[in-house]
């Protein structure tokens, strides 16, 4: 990807979060935007999102996202100015779930041992 093209997925992504937090946020649910992927013609953008829930809700949610694309597309772009809006398409993403069990495992490991002690024969 270009640096340019680079800018604009984290541009849209930044402020996806705000859109999607202040109107769209579920009711028992945690939403967040991952990532959103741009096409080189900027007229089609991917965005993964993460929905912590359980998975008829993850589905219902992404569903209900994607019916309003049309008025989360509208409020991003008065918030990002591009000569093309790029159609919104979102895409649930799983990095969060597959995340959860390395988190409990790095934490579950025991503490470092000690370092031993330099000896004072060992000058």
């Amino acid at each position: 990807m270009s640096l340019r093209l680079d800018k604009v997925c984290e541009l849209m992504r930044r402020e996806l979060s705000l859109v999607v937090e202040k109107d769209y946020r579920p009711e028992n649910g945690l939403l967040t935007v991952h990532e959103v992927v741009v096409n080189a013609d900027l007229k089609h953008a991917t965005v993964h999102v993460g929905v912590i829930g359980k998975p008829h809700q993850q589905e219902a949610i992404v569903e209900r996202l994607n019916k309003a694309r049309g008025a989360i597309q509208r409020d991003l772009y008065k918030r990002v100015k591009l000569r093309n809006s790029p159609h919104l398409h979102f895409r649930l993403d799983h990095t969060t779930e597959r995340a959860v069990p390395l988190v409990q495992l790095i934490d579950n490991l025991p503490p470092p041992a000690p370092e031993p002690e330099p000896s004072a024969t060992e000058s």
